[in-house]
């Protein structure tokens, strides 16, 4: 019987294995502290236990199509531009990244959404610069570190995969199946879904995370939004929560 033929020189492994590294939940950029407004939804009884996976599936996809991935996906397509479009690393866009930056965070309406997406992105600009960052990412972190930029955490992921040599469509989706990875995480340990039911949901994404990177990579600057009005209002209607689990 032949051998199995091997795997073509020009489909490295690296880039892929960062993508999975950087949307490990283990990896440290403080996601797990967040819930996304999904912490109101338990506390007004709009999410239970009873609600099963389509209840899930749902509310969180209703978020990653109508918020994550026509804002931070976007932003985050950008900002690896501002890189992949460069000379070299080291002559990479700073104002096309900073544009991104900044529009992002306009169109995060809820303090604590804001907060976390800035949280994140400083807490990945901790663990990487000085370990594995390139010279891009090392560069902006100085304009985040002085305030200039507010160093949301899909821009710093945007250039740090740009830099990995992830392509830019894997990189959108490493951001987004990051985020939904991380709310139903924060739904079993708030009690509304088990380990399976959470796995089952995930699955279920892959086909909406495939259309939303789709539009993220096509989208311009102009149309960065989010529309998801009933998961803004519950996680501004979290940030007065006498009791809570997660910052967001």
């Amino acid at each position: 019987m032949p051998a199995p033929a091997a795997p073509p020189e020009d489909d490295p492994l690296v880039p892929f294995l960062a993508a999975v590294q950087l949307a490990d939940s283990a990896f440290p950029s403080g996601r797990y502290a967040f819930s996304h407004g999904l912490e109101s939804f338990v506390q007004a009884g709009a999410m239970t236990a009873g609600s099963g996976t389509h209840g899930l599936w749902s509310l969180l996809t209703d978020q990653l199509e109508h918020g994550i991935a026509t804002a931070d996906g976007i932003a985050l397509a950008w900002a690896h531009r501002a890189v992949s479009r460069a000379p070299s690393p080291d002559r990479y866009d700073e104002q096309l990244a900073l544009d991104a930056d900044l529009r992002l965070t306009s169109v995060k309406l809820g303090r604590e959404g804001r907060d976390a997406s800035a949280r994140a992105g400083r807490g990945m600009l901790g663990t990487v610069v000085g370990s594995f960052a390139g010279p891009a990412l090392t560069a902006y972190a100085a304009l985040v570190s002085t305030g200039t930029a507010p160093g949301n955490g899909a821009v710093v992921t945007g250039i740090l995969t740009a830099e990995l040599g992830v392509p830019r469509r894997h990189a959108v989706a490493t951001e987004l199946y990051a985020f939904a990875a991380g709310w139903l995480g924060a739904a079993v340990r708030l009690g509304v879904a088990d380990h399976r039911v959470a796995q089952c949901v995930l699955h279920r994404c892959g086909p909406v995370i495939d259309r939303a990177v789709h539009g993220a990579c096509r989208g311009g600057l102009d149309d960065m939004s989010s529309s998801t009005p009933l998961a803004d209002v519950m996680s501004m209607r979290h940030e007065q929560a006498g009791l809570r689990m997660f910052m967001s």
